[in-house]
C-alpha cells in the first residue's frame, strides 16, 4: 500500500497550518471616505457594522481561524490584535457568518 493513502486527512475544522500565520503588523487602516448624507441613523450603524464585521473576518481567516473556532472571544482578542473596539455580540455574529460564506 502507498505511504500516501495510509496518512490521514484532517477533520474539516482542523487547521491544516502546521503554525499560525502572523497578521501584517501594524494595522493601518484602509483611508475613510465620507458617507453618503440624508440616510437614516439606522443606515450608518449597519453600515460601520458591516465593516468591521469584514475587517474582523478577513483578519482572522488571515490568522488561519475556522468558522467553527471564532468563538465571541477569539473574534474579541483579535479586534483588540488589529486596533478596533471590540464587537457587540451582533457583531461577532456576523462575522461567523462572512467567515462561513464561500464563493
Amino acid at each position: 500500500m502507498p505511504a500516501a493513502a495510509l496518512k490521514t486527512k484532517p477533520l474539516p475544522t482542523q487547521s491544516t497550518a502546521k503554525r499560525p500565520v502572523q497578521l501584517d503588523l501594524p494595522y493601518v487602516p484602509v483611508e475613510k471616505r465620507v458617507l453618503p448624507p440624508g440616510q437614516p441613523r439606522e443606515w450608518y450603524v449597519t453600515h460601520n457594522r458591516r465593516l468591521k464585521a469584514m475587517r474582523l473576518a478577513i483578519a482572522l481567516l488571515d490568522l488561519g481561524v475556522h468558522p467553527t473556532q471564532a468563538r465571541n472571544a477569539k473574534i474579541r482578542s483579535t479586534a483588540v490584535l488589529i486596533g478596533v473596539h471590540p464587537p457587540s455580540d451582533t457583531t461577532c455574529h456576523m462575522v461567523r457568518a462572512l467567515m462561513r460564506y464561500s464563493r
